[in-house]
């Protein structure tokens, strides 16, 4: 990779850092645009193929303090938490531990109540369970992973089993539940056994990065942050219950009054629990290679992290419906491609305001997207920049690799 030493060097605008290719100029310099020289938010770019690091960016500032972004700095992000979740399962079935086409209950004896006894590790993964609504619960109560993973093994399923609708909070409990049951371990630390210490690396994190961790988690800024340093007034909140059920289902998968609350202050409080569906910390580049292994036929550095047959698995879409809520995603076995005809090929998890990470084994791409601005004037174009990068990096995948020393031109 030709290392970045000056914007002016790499034709790019100040503030940006890292390595690129210069196949990839094209988008490394809309990722340019989007975080170079803002202030109080940032972001990092990174992409392997066939098992490579070919981009490794970063710009902007981590905090309100203008403290730059560096290799080191994570963001949350958001849904895009599902996708490593769901690999810590795909780990267990690999050595054996697990069966997709078993019920859930065989694991997890709790949870066969109240009519769940059939549904199988396969249903749950790819958002057929019928559990998407929120427990009756405070927003307290939601910091609680023990709490949530007992309500949920003892709830009845809804009338959407086995339809597709996104499991927006729950899908988190479900399978950390499902992973206890099987390891006797959190998901916590499972993130460590099962994907950071495989994959040799530190940026990976389910919430706040521990004491003695290279990660430096990157504060959440924006007006929506802003926000949520307030109440929503209780009548808007009641008015949940008496919508529309197409509406009102889901709103359901995501809102318990007073949940704006745990994005309160410089330490919120959702980044001091376990909360697998929405809050992992994770650095880009550790992300991107988490997904290289799912693009490169489950091999990181010459070695095993899933054998082939699991990865198989992994690319098989489970049900061609379109999802009830969000009503464009294909569930893969925790992951989610996109129907649409010029959609990006793969498959991987976003989250909120965008933060993907996403692999593309036709080509060997593996890609990792974090930043850390919650803005309602930017989460139109946030939440969807990621669908134009990737198309950006597929395109650059394409072209023939060029000599290291050549500095990333400008070229599209």
């Amino acid at each position: 990779m030709t290392t970045i030493s000056s914007a002016a060097a790499a034709g790019l605008p100040a503030g940006v850092s890292g390595t690129a290719d210069p196949r990839f100029a094209s988008a490394v310099r809309t990722f340019a645009r989007l975080f170079a020289g803002r202030r109080g938010i940032g972001g990092a770019l990174s992409v392997y193929q066939h098992g490579e690091p070919v981009v490794d960016v970063w710009a902007g500032a981590s905090d309100t303090a203008d403290t730059p972004w560096s290799a080191d700095t994570g963001a949350m992000i958001y849904s895009a938490s599902k996708g490593v979740s769901a690999t810590v399962l795909h780990r267990l079935a690999d050595r054996g531990l697990l069966d997709y086409a078993a019920p859930v209950a065989e694991y997890w004896p709790e949870f066969a109540a109240n009519g769940k006894a059939r549904i199988t590790v396969a249903q749950l993964l790819s958002h057929r369970a019928g559990l998407s609504a929120l427990p009756a619960t405070t927003a307290a109560e939601v910091l609680d992973h023990e709490l949530m993973q007992q309500r949920l093994a003892a709830a009845a399923p809804d009338h959407l089993l086995g339809v597709p609708i996104y499991h927006a909070l729950t899908i988190g409990w479900l399978m950390s539940g499902l992973a206890h049951a099987i390891t006797g371990r959190d998901m916590a630390a499972l993130y460590r056994s099962e994907i950071a210490e495989p994959l040799g690396v530190d940026g990976i994190h389910l919430g706040r990065p521990p004491l003695g961790s290279r990660t430096v988690g990157a504060e959440l800024v924006g007006s929506v942050k802003d926000l949520a340093e307030r109440s929503i007034p209780a009548p808007v909140a009641a008015l949940v219950p008496r919508l529309p059920r197409l509406v009102r289902d889901p709103l359901s998968a995501l809102y318990v009054p007073g949940l704006e609350s745990i994005f309160r202050g410089p330490q919120p409080a959702i980044l001091a629990t376990a909360l697998p569906a929405g809050n992992a910390v994770c650095t880009a580049s550790a992300l991107a290679r988490m997904y290289s292994a799912l693009a490169c036929d489950g091999r990181v550095d010459g070695r095993a992290f899933l054998s082939p047959v699991t990865v198989r698995e992994l690319e098989r879409v489970r049900t061609y419906r379109l999802d009830h809520s969000l009503l464009v995603p294909l569930w893969h076995l925790g992951y989610h491609s996109l129907p649409a005809a010029r959609a990006p090929r793969g498959y991987g998890h976003m989250g909120a305001f965008g933060s993907t990470g996403w692999a593309d084994p036709r080509s060997g791409i593996a890609v990792g997207f974090v930043h850390n601005r919650m803005s309602l004037a930017w989460s139109a174009l946030d939440q969807t920049f990621a669908v134009p990068l990737l198309h950006l990096i597929l395109r650059a995948a394409r072209r023939p690799a060029r000599p290291a020393a050549t500095p990333l031109d400008t070229a599209a």
